[in-house]
């Protein structure tokens, strides 16, 4: 990155983060989410010569911003598949875990990755360019049923339902291939403010396109058995649906209501994690400010018992 260039991503509650794993010198630390290696970079600073961390991401490009330091090393995965790779790496538990589930400004702002409302470019929307499926093919092919479910669940759009079925009318005639066709298409649909429309109905397709909540729930069941005792895993969400996950998670230990209650509807889990943030963490208005993407982010913290 040239000194002119825009910033790769602004790490959301960085100090707060970085509280919240509360570092030990020598300790083993995963950044989940390594993207501009902003927070990667506030773990290293904390870390004497014998702590290590281990930076995952998905997204190829994130590869170029890694850290030129001994003590850490880049993983260009998926954080679902975090207690496999650790393991080849020879790593069985780790003191802390931390992941920011939001998409880098570097994703919104490239043209071509498809992310951004504000920009034309082809209907992708993929972290990983190695998986298939894109944001088209969602638009051009899924059920209405589908497509009423992922924009319902993962976009709350309003009208979710009537969006599906005229999505469904829409593309017998023409396929969906790029940003700007599809949202002239269905300018007719928009609820209200159409920034914010067009942001919840992009915001469903990419998690859809990238399977983020079953990603989540992966990462969450690994969790306390990669942790050691006393260590903190840090989660900074910035979907309702994502931070409903995490509290149920930290507080039941499972993302399964069946499996947390017994025959007579008392709780049944083994806890496992002890909450440190009743209520979540959120940035400041000064924060807010000077990166307007940080104004929905929730980070919760839980320490391994």
């Amino acid at each position: 990155m040239t000194g002119s260039s825009p910033p790769y991503h602004i790490p959301v509650l960085l100090s707060e983060a970085m509280d919240g794993l509360n570092v030990r010198a020598n300790g083993i630390y995963v950044d989940c989410t390594f993207g501009g290696g902003g927070h990667s970079a506030g773990i290293l600073s904390l870390l004497n010569k014998d702590g290590r961390l281990y930076g995952f991401d998905q997204d190829a490009d994130s590869k170029w911003n890694a850290l030129p330091d001994e003590r850490f090393h880049f993983i260009p995965h998926n954080f679902r598949h975090l207690q496999r790779l650790l393991r080849l790496n020879g790593i069985s538990d780790v003191d802390g875990i931390l992941a920011d589930l939001g998409v880098s400004s570097h994703q919104f702002d490239d043209t071509s990755r498809g992310f951004s409302t504000r920009m034309d470019a082809a209907l992708d929307m993929r972290m990983d360019k190695r998986q298939e499926l894109t944001a088209a093919d969602i638009l051009n092919k899924y059920s209405e049923e589908d497509l009423h479910r992922i924009f319902e669940q993962y976009g709350e759009v309003t009208n979710s339902k009537t969006l599906a079925r005229s999505i469904v009318g829409l593309r017998t005639a023409t396929a969906f291939r790029t940003n700007s066709g599809f949202t002239q298409a269905i300018a007719t649909l928009v609820k209200g403010n159409p920034n914010r429309y067009f942001a919840q109905v992009f915001q469903a397709l990419r998690i859809e396109v990238n399977d983020e909540i079953m990603a989540l729930r992966e990462l969450l069941e690994q969790t306390p058995a990669l942790l050691k005792s006393g260590g903190r895993i840090v989660i900074i969400s910035f979907h309702s649906l994502e931070d409903r996950m995490v509290k149920q998670f930290f507080r039941n230990g499972t993302l399964d209501e069946k499996d947390n209650l017994d025959p007579y509807g008392t709780t049944s889990a083994v806890k496992t994690l002890r909450i440190i943030t009743k209520k979540p963490i959120i940035p400041s208005a000064l924060e807010s400010k000077i990166n307007p993407r940080a104004r929905s982010a929730k980070l919760r913290i839980a320490e391994r018992i």
